[in-house]
Protein backbone atom coordinates (compact mmCIF):
# COMPACT_ATOMS: atom_id res chain seq x y z
CA UNK A 1 0.00 0.00 0.00
CA UNK A 2 1.05 3.46 -0.86
CA UNK A 3 1.74 5.60 2.33
CA UNK A 4 0.01 8.63 0.20
CA UNK A 5 -3.11 6.85 -0.07
CA UNK A 6 -3.49 5.49 3.65
CA UNK A 7 -5.66 7.80 5.66
CA UNK A 8 -3.96 10.57 7.78
CA UNK A 9 -4.91 10.17 11.30
CA UNK A 10 -6.43 13.54 12.73
CA UNK A 11 -4.36 16.19 14.22
CA UNK A 12 -6.76 14.74 17.95
CA UNK A 13 -5.42 11.25 17.33
CA UNK A 14 -1.77 12.10 16.93
CA UNK A 15 -1.89 14.79 19.96
CA UNK A 16 -3.60 12.71 22.05
CA UNK A 17 -0.99 9.90 21.85
CA UNK A 18 1.90 12.26 21.28
CA UNK A 19 4.96 12.47 24.33
CA UNK A 20 7.21 14.92 23.85
CA UNK A 21 10.74 14.21 25.46
CA UNK A 22 14.07 16.10 26.09
CA UNK A 23 16.88 13.24 26.13
CA UNK A 24 20.40 14.00 27.40
CA UNK A 25 23.53 12.94 25.13
CA UNK A 26 26.16 11.65 26.45
CA UNK A 27 28.45 13.72 24.40
CA UNK A 28 28.00 16.98 22.31
CA UNK A 29 26.72 16.12 18.68
CA UNK A 30 25.85 18.39 16.33
CA UNK A 31 26.35 20.81 18.90
CA UNK A 32 23.49 20.17 21.18
CA UNK A 33 23.67 18.19 24.27
CA UNK A 34 20.02 17.28 24.87
CA UNK A 35 18.26 15.52 21.81
CA UNK A 36 14.24 16.73 22.12
CA UNK A 37 11.93 14.36 20.00
CA UNK A 38 8.18 13.08 19.86
CA UNK A 39 6.97 9.61 19.89
CA UNK A 40 3.68 8.51 19.58
CA UNK A 41 1.40 5.13 21.02
CA UNK A 42 0.71 4.32 17.22
CA UNK A 43 -2.04 1.80 16.61
CA UNK A 44 0.39 -0.80 14.92
CA UNK A 45 3.80 0.78 16.78
CA UNK A 46 5.09 3.11 18.50
CA UNK A 47 6.62 5.78 16.19
CA UNK A 48 8.55 8.80 16.22
CA UNK A 49 8.71 12.26 14.70
CA UNK A 50 11.87 13.87 15.54
CA UNK A 51 12.94 16.95 12.54
CA UNK A 52 15.66 18.73 13.90
CA UNK A 53 14.29 22.00 15.62
CA UNK A 54 15.40 24.31 12.91
CA UNK A 55 13.96 22.88 9.56
CA UNK A 56 10.94 24.25 8.25
CA UNK A 57 7.17 23.10 8.47
CA UNK A 58 7.54 21.80 4.78
CA UNK A 59 10.70 20.06 5.63
CA UNK A 60 9.37 18.45 8.70
CA UNK A 61 5.62 17.54 7.53
CA UNK A 62 8.23 14.66 5.26
CA UNK A 63 9.01 13.29 8.72
CA UNK A 64 5.51 13.24 10.19
CA UNK A 65 4.11 11.49 7.39
CA UNK A 66 6.72 8.88 7.68
CA UNK A 67 5.52 8.62 11.84
CA UNK A 68 2.35 8.03 10.65
CA UNK A 69 3.21 5.31 7.63
CA UNK A 70 5.18 3.60 10.22
CA UNK A 71 2.91 3.90 13.66
CA UNK A 72 -0.20 3.59 11.21
CA UNK A 73 0.18 0.72 8.44
CA UNK A 74 1.76 -2.23 8.10
CA UNK A 75 5.13 -2.89 6.93
CA UNK A 76 7.31 -4.31 4.27
CA UNK A 77 8.68 -7.66 4.68
CA UNK A 78 11.79 -7.74 6.17
CA UNK A 79 14.95 -10.06 5.04
CA UNK A 80 16.97 -9.72 7.75
CA UNK A 81 16.02 -9.56 11.61
CA UNK A 82 19.29 -8.00 12.71
CA UNK A 83 21.28 -5.18 10.88
CA UNK A 84 25.22 -4.23 11.46
CA UNK A 85 25.52 -0.82 12.37
CA UNK A 86 28.79 1.51 12.89
CA UNK A 87 30.07 3.01 15.61
CA UNK A 88 29.25 7.09 15.57
CA UNK A 89 32.08 9.26 16.70
CA UNK A 90 31.34 12.92 17.12
CA UNK A 91 34.02 15.93 16.69
CA UNK A 92 35.48 15.16 19.75
CA UNK A 93 39.36 15.19 21.09
CA UNK A 94 41.24 12.29 19.45
CA UNK A 95 42.40 11.19 23.49
CA UNK A 96 38.11 10.68 23.44
CA UNK A 97 38.23 8.44 21.26
CA UNK A 98 38.72 4.88 22.43
CA UNK A 99 35.93 6.11 25.16
CA UNK A 100 33.32 6.26 22.31
CA UNK A 101 34.01 4.05 20.79
CA UNK A 102 33.51 1.42 23.87
CA UNK A 103 29.99 2.19 23.71
CA UNK A 104 29.72 0.18 20.49
CA UNK A 105 30.57 -3.27 21.43
CA UNK A 106 31.47 -5.59 18.28
CA UNK A 107 31.60 -3.14 15.60
CA UNK A 108 33.78 -2.80 13.00
CA UNK A 109 32.92 0.77 11.24
CA UNK A 110 33.19 3.40 12.77
CA UNK A 111 32.13 7.11 11.17
CA UNK A 112 33.87 9.91 12.50
CA UNK A 113 32.79 13.38 12.06
CA UNK A 114 34.73 16.01 10.54
CA UNK A 115 34.86 19.84 9.11
CA UNK A 116 33.30 20.96 12.18
CA UNK A 117 33.97 24.69 11.98
CA UNK A 118 35.08 25.17 15.10
CA UNK A 119 38.45 22.68 14.56
CA UNK A 120 41.05 22.42 11.77
CA UNK A 121 41.97 19.80 9.27
CA UNK A 122 44.73 18.69 12.17
CA UNK A 123 41.84 17.93 14.38
CA UNK A 124 40.24 15.61 11.92
CA UNK A 125 42.85 14.05 10.82
CA UNK A 126 44.21 13.40 14.57
CA UNK A 127 40.45 12.09 15.21
CA UNK A 128 40.86 9.93 12.33
CA UNK A 129 43.75 8.13 13.34
CA UNK A 130 43.19 7.65 16.95
CA UNK A 131 40.35 5.61 15.32
CA UNK A 132 42.51 3.81 13.21
CA UNK A 133 44.86 2.85 15.76
CA UNK A 134 41.77 1.54 17.74
CA UNK A 135 39.98 -0.55 15.36
CA UNK A 136 43.34 -1.69 14.03
CA UNK A 137 43.92 -2.44 10.21
CA UNK A 138 40.92 -4.65 9.73
CA UNK A 139 38.55 -1.67 10.55
CA UNK A 140 36.05 0.30 8.63
CA UNK A 141 36.33 4.01 8.73
CA UNK A 142 33.96 6.46 6.95
CA UNK A 143 34.36 10.35 7.74
CA UNK A 144 31.19 12.49 7.57
CA UNK A 145 31.78 16.46 7.04
CA UNK A 146 28.02 17.34 6.40
CA UNK A 147 28.48 19.13 3.89
CA UNK A 148 30.96 21.24 5.41
CA UNK A 149 33.85 21.99 2.99
CA UNK A 150 33.86 23.69 -0.06
CA UNK A 151 35.63 21.71 -2.86
CA UNK A 152 39.00 22.89 -2.57
CA UNK A 153 38.70 21.94 1.08
CA UNK A 154 37.24 19.06 0.73
CA UNK A 155 40.27 17.52 -1.78
CA UNK A 156 42.64 18.73 0.30
CA UNK A 157 41.31 17.14 3.26
CA UNK A 158 40.48 13.57 1.67
CA UNK A 159 44.30 13.68 0.40
CA UNK A 160 45.41 13.66 3.97
CA UNK A 161 42.82 11.16 5.24
CA UNK A 162 43.07 8.93 1.85
CA UNK A 163 46.61 7.09 4.32
CA UNK A 164 43.63 6.08 6.95
CA UNK A 165 42.22 3.94 4.38
CA UNK A 166 38.61 5.52 4.25
CA UNK A 167 35.51 3.46 3.61
CA UNK A 168 33.71 6.26 1.93
CA UNK A 169 33.76 10.39 2.60
CA UNK A 170 30.24 11.29 3.23
CA UNK A 171 28.44 14.41 2.10
CA UNK A 172 32.14 15.98 1.72
CA UNK A 173 30.00 18.97 -0.10
CA UNK A 174 26.61 20.59 0.21
CA UNK A 175 25.48 20.12 -3.36
CA UNK A 176 24.96 18.18 -6.00
CA UNK A 177 27.15 19.82 -8.62
CA UNK A 178 30.11 19.99 -5.90
CA UNK A 179 30.23 16.21 -5.46
CA UNK A 180 30.20 16.14 -9.23
CA UNK A 181 33.54 18.13 -9.63
CA UNK A 182 35.21 16.85 -6.45
CA UNK A 183 34.51 13.29 -7.36
CA UNK A 184 36.62 13.70 -10.94
CA UNK A 185 39.13 15.34 -8.75
CA UNK A 186 39.60 12.53 -6.30
CA UNK A 187 38.92 9.55 -8.66
CA UNK A 188 42.96 8.97 -8.68
CA UNK A 189 43.08 8.25 -4.70
CA UNK A 190 40.40 5.27 -5.35
CA UNK A 191 37.90 7.34 -2.12
CA UNK A 192 34.63 6.74 -2.80
CA UNK A 193 31.77 9.54 -2.04
CA UNK A 194 28.27 8.97 -0.10
CA UNK A 195 25.71 11.38 -0.45
CA UNK A 196 23.42 12.08 2.60
CA UNK A 197 21.89 15.78 2.70
CA UNK A 198 21.54 15.82 -0.90
CA UNK A 199 19.40 13.55 -0.98
CA UNK A 200 17.40 13.50 2.13
CA UNK A 201 17.12 17.49 1.51
CA UNK A 202 16.61 17.88 -2.07
CA UNK A 203 13.94 17.82 -3.50
CA UNK A 204 14.37 15.43 -6.58
CA UNK A 205 16.35 12.72 -4.59
CA UNK A 206 17.34 11.06 -7.33
CA UNK A 207 19.04 14.23 -8.72
CA UNK A 208 22.43 12.48 -6.98
CA UNK A 209 22.28 9.59 -9.14
CA UNK A 210 21.30 11.20 -12.26
CA UNK A 211 24.49 13.01 -12.08
CA UNK A 212 26.60 10.39 -10.85
CA UNK A 213 27.74 12.63 -8.50
CA UNK A 214 28.32 9.66 -6.12
CA UNK A 215 29.50 6.51 -5.34
CA UNK A 216 26.92 5.60 -2.52
CA UNK A 217 23.83 6.62 -1.25
CA UNK A 218 22.78 7.36 3.02
CA UNK A 219 19.37 7.41 3.25
CA UNK A 220 17.17 8.02 6.51
CA UNK A 221 13.44 6.40 6.53
CA UNK A 222 12.21 9.96 8.65
CA UNK A 223 13.60 12.01 6.14
CA UNK A 224 12.58 10.47 3.07
CA UNK A 225 9.04 10.33 4.78
CA UNK A 226 8.70 6.63 5.05
CA UNK A 227 10.49 3.06 4.62
CA UNK A 228 8.30 2.74 1.23
CA UNK A 229 9.07 5.86 -0.36
CA UNK A 230 12.78 5.30 0.47
CA UNK A 231 12.72 2.25 -0.71
CA UNK A 232 10.80 3.13 -4.01
CA UNK A 233 13.98 5.78 -4.63
CA UNK A 234 16.38 3.03 -4.19
CA UNK A 235 15.20 0.69 -6.52
CA UNK A 236 15.02 3.90 -9.27
CA UNK A 237 18.73 4.62 -8.21
CA UNK A 238 20.63 1.33 -8.15
CA UNK A 239 23.60 2.91 -6.04
CA UNK A 240 24.64 0.83 -3.11
CA UNK A 241 22.59 2.02 0.22
CA UNK A 242 23.98 2.50 4.02
CA UNK A 243 20.84 3.41 6.09
CA UNK A 244 21.26 5.77 8.75
CA UNK A 245 19.28 7.92 11.67
CA UNK A 246 19.39 11.10 12.71
CA UNK A 247 20.04 11.23 16.56
CA UNK A 248 16.71 9.60 16.62
CA UNK A 249 15.15 7.66 20.27
CA UNK A 250 15.15 3.66 19.99
CA UNK A 251 11.81 4.13 18.31
CA UNK A 252 12.94 5.69 15.23
CA UNK A 253 15.88 3.62 15.09
CA UNK A 254 13.45 0.96 14.83
CA UNK A 255 12.22 2.46 11.97
CA UNK A 256 15.62 2.67 10.29
CA UNK A 257 16.41 -0.85 11.36
CA UNK A 258 12.96 -1.49 9.41
CA UNK A 259 14.04 0.23 6.42
CA UNK A 260 17.64 -1.53 6.51
CA UNK A 261 15.47 -5.46 6.80
CA UNK A 262 13.67 -4.76 3.65
CA UNK A 263 16.97 -3.41 1.80
CA UNK A 264 17.46 -6.25 -0.81
CA UNK A 265 21.46 -6.02 -0.55
CA UNK A 266 23.00 -4.25 2.30
CA UNK A 267 26.66 -4.44 1.78
CA UNK A 268 27.33 -1.94 4.21
CA UNK A 269 27.32 -1.57 8.13
CA UNK A 270 24.10 1.05 8.96
CA UNK A 271 24.12 3.61 11.15
CA UNK A 272 21.64 2.42 13.55
CA UNK A 273 23.46 2.26 16.63
CA UNK A 274 23.32 6.25 18.12
CA UNK A 275 21.58 4.93 20.48
CA UNK A 276 24.54 4.63 22.45
CA UNK A 277 24.92 8.23 22.24
CA UNK A 278 21.45 8.67 24.19
CA UNK A 279 22.31 9.20 28.01
CA UNK A 280 18.40 8.19 28.18
CA UNK A 281 15.76 7.06 26.15
CA UNK A 282 12.08 5.84 25.62
CA UNK A 283 11.97 2.16 26.64
CA UNK A 284 13.50 0.06 29.01
CA UNK A 285 15.07 -2.00 26.27
CA UNK A 286 17.01 0.56 23.90
CA UNK A 287 18.18 -0.54 20.31
CA UNK A 288 21.61 -0.66 21.48
CA UNK A 289 24.63 -2.14 19.36
CA UNK A 290 24.97 -5.77 20.80
CA UNK A 291 28.54 -7.60 18.79
CA UNK A 292 28.09 -4.67 16.15
CA UNK A 293 24.71 -5.42 15.32
CA UNK A 294 20.97 -4.43 16.31
CA UNK A 295 17.65 -6.33 15.94
CA UNK A 296 14.97 -5.75 14.06
CA UNK A 297 11.95 -5.47 16.46
CA UNK A 298 9.24 -2.73 17.80
CA UNK A 299 10.71 -1.31 21.12
CA UNK A 300 7.84 -0.81 23.57
CA UNK A 301 7.02 2.40 25.35
CA UNK A 302 7.99 3.10 29.00
CA UNK A 303 5.49 5.31 30.81
CA UNK A 304 8.11 5.87 33.66
CA UNK A 305 10.73 7.03 31.71
CA UNK A 306 8.67 8.73 29.40
CA UNK A 307 7.08 10.87 32.23
CA UNK A 308 10.90 11.51 33.57
CA UNK A 309 12.24 13.28 30.13
CA UNK A 310 8.93 14.74 29.70
CA UNK A 311 9.94 18.21 27.86
CA UNK A 312 9.00 20.91 29.67
CA UNK A 313 5.20 23.01 29.03
CA UNK A 314 7.09 25.64 26.72
CA UNK A 315 8.90 22.95 24.83
CA UNK A 316 5.51 20.22 24.76
CA UNK A 317 3.65 23.13 23.43
CA UNK A 318 5.87 24.19 20.44
CA UNK A 319 6.34 20.56 19.52
CA UNK A 320 2.14 20.02 19.25
CA UNK A 321 2.28 23.71 17.85
CA UNK A 322 4.74 21.69 14.49
CA UNK A 323 2.43 18.72 14.32
CA UNK A 324 -0.45 21.16 13.91
CA UNK A 325 0.89 23.01 11.42
CA UNK A 326 2.55 19.83 9.78
CA UNK A 327 -0.30 17.90 9.63
CA UNK A 328 -2.14 20.92 7.85
CA UNK A 329 0.42 20.44 4.94
CA UNK A 330 -0.18 16.77 4.69
CA UNK A 331 -4.00 17.30 4.95
CA UNK A 332 -4.19 20.36 2.60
Amino acid sequence: MDPLAAPVPSVEDLVASAHVVSLPLTTRFRGITVREAVVFDGPMRATEFSPFVEYGDVEASTWLRAAIEFGWTEQPPIRRDSIRVNATVPSVPAHEVAGILARFPGCRTAKVKVAEPSQTREDDVARVRAVREALGPEGRIRVDANGGWNVDEAEHAVHDLAPFDLEYVEQPCANVEELVELRTRIRWMGVPIAADESVRKAEDPLAVARAEAADVLVVKAQPLGGIRRALRILERTGLPVVVSSALDTSVGLAMGARLAAAVPELEFDCGLGTAALLAADVTEDPLLPVDGAVPVRDVDLSPELLARYAADRDRTAWWLERIERCHRLLTD
